[in-house]
């Protein structure tokens, strides 16, 4: 079973992506904020990282750059709120450049993530 470390810093975000992951047979644990999501990437890595972009500590482009330089291998999804017209895909298209496989505004299609998901644990 692939295990997915989720970092958003909101809490209902977090709650509908586990219930949406652990519903197909995925093993998920999540972090608040890109600090707390590299102490735990590090003490037990994870197949994928789904990271918010803007978090309080650590925010998602600093952990993107982070991740990318000590672990070259990693998974990344980026995901960022606003909606598809806003500035947040701004540093959407960043964190694509920075590493990050797939990028997502929210709020984010199941089946779009999922398919991602899946592509990315292939």
């Amino acid at each position: 079973m692939a295990r997915i470390l989720i970092i958003d810093d909101e809490v209902q975000i977090l709650n509908m992506l586990r219930q949406m992951l652990e519903g197909e047979g995925y093993e998920v644990i999540d972090a608040p904020d890109g600090k707390e999501g590299l102490r735990l990437y590090r003490e037990n890595p994870t197949n994928l990282i789904i990271t918010d972009l803007i978090m309080p500590e650590k925010e998602g482009i600093e952990t993107i750059v982070e991740l990318r330089r000590d672990f070259p291998d990693v998974k990344i999804i980026a995901i960022s709120g606003g909606g598809r017209e806003s500035p947040d895909n701004f540093l959407l298209n960043i964190s694509g450049k920075l590493g990050a496989q797939r990028t997502f505004a929210k709020p984010v299609e199941r089946e779009e993530l999922l398919k991602a998901v899946r592509e990315l644990l292939k």
